[in-house]
């Protein structure tokens, strides 16, 4: 039988220097897409997938990202004051319950593998997921739901896929196919970041990961690789090496690259015009600018 993923790290340690200055006094986690900060997409897409214990790997100067999970007693004291019921809903949606979650320092920048090592002592011997805030993906079914319940019938580590153009393959860690089933590919091998000509498919890895607790134990031998940082793509290609499934999945929804300034602004336009609250008024406006922009053509 496979045990349920209850557990998640999202590894947040990051500087955000692509979007400086704003990431000076802000960690880019809590950068609002609309009204939410990213790390709220990520934490409602894990709360979809049946996540109870949330781990953080974070760094100094995050602190503004400890309290955004924390009460915030006068806001609230406000709101209720003023009679705003709907607002407080919404803030109290953004409140962690004391010991579903935890923070772990990475005090070096070693690379994404490094940092799911460091929360190996809150893993145990249980299968968890991983999730990358840059990547906020917008999905009918949260993308990890979709995840876990494949991983249901599956076991093993899994990884989320998608189709990218082969010339920018050199940008993501890319799976080597072994056999092709729809929605599901089993994986025979890795590659982090080949050249496009070098590439063995045209499916890339995002941040998405249900991994075995065994990829722990293979973090802690691991040394660096590509661009001198310990790859988490090299420890989930030692349980293919040890003959354990490595499944990809191809899941239904729209990724967006919220970590590059172009991925972040699109991702703005296409959460704005799907709410009801904005679409009318946006879409009226980017209409315009398109019309202004033909017309100075």
């Amino acid at each position: 039988m496979v045990k349920k993923v209850t557990k998640a790290i999202f590894p947040v340690a990051g500087l955000g220097t692509r979007f400086l200055p704003a990431t000076k006094a802000v960690p880019k986690e809590i950068m609002p897409l609309v009204d939410k900060p990213l790390i709220q997409y990520a934490i409602d897409e894990a709360r979809a997938a049946g996540i109870k214990e949330f781990i953080f790997v974070t760094s100094r100067g995050k602190t503004a990202l400890e309290d955004y999970f924390d009460t915030a007693p006068h806001i609230e004291t406000v709101l209720r004051r003023d009679g705003k019921e709907a607002l407080l809903d919404v803030l109290k949606n953004t409140n962690m319950e004391s010991g579903a979650i935890a923070y772990i320092r990475q005090h070096k920048a070693l690379g994404l593998g490094h940092a799911v090592w460091c929360a190996r002592r809150l893993i145990a011997n249980e299968p968890f997921a991983v999730i990358l805030p840059d990547d906020v993906i917008a999905a009918e079914k949260p993308c990890l739901q979709q995840m876990v319940e494949a991983h249901a019938e599956t076991g093993g580590s899994m990884v989320a896929a998608m189709e990218v153009p082969q010339e920018r393959a050199s940008s993501y860690g890319v799976l080597d196919i072994k056999e092709d089933m729809g929605t599901m590919v089993q994986v025979k091998g890795m590659v982090e970041k080949p050249k496009a000509d070098e590439a063995p498919s045209n499916l890339a890895v995002i941040g998405r990961y249900i991994l075995s607790p065994q990829v722990l134990q293979n973090l802690n031998k691991m040394k660096s690789g590509a661009g001198g940082e310990i790859q988490l793509t090299d420890a989930i290609a030692e349980e293919l090496d040890r003959g354990r499934d490595v499944y990809g999945y191809r899941f239904k929804g729209q990724r967006f690259d919220c970590g590059s300034k172009a991925g972040y602004l699109q991702a703005t336009v296409a959460f704005g015009l799907a709410r009801d609250d904005l679409k009318d008024e946006f879409g009226a406006y980017l209409d315009h600018m398109i019309a202004a922009r033909q017309a100075a053509q």
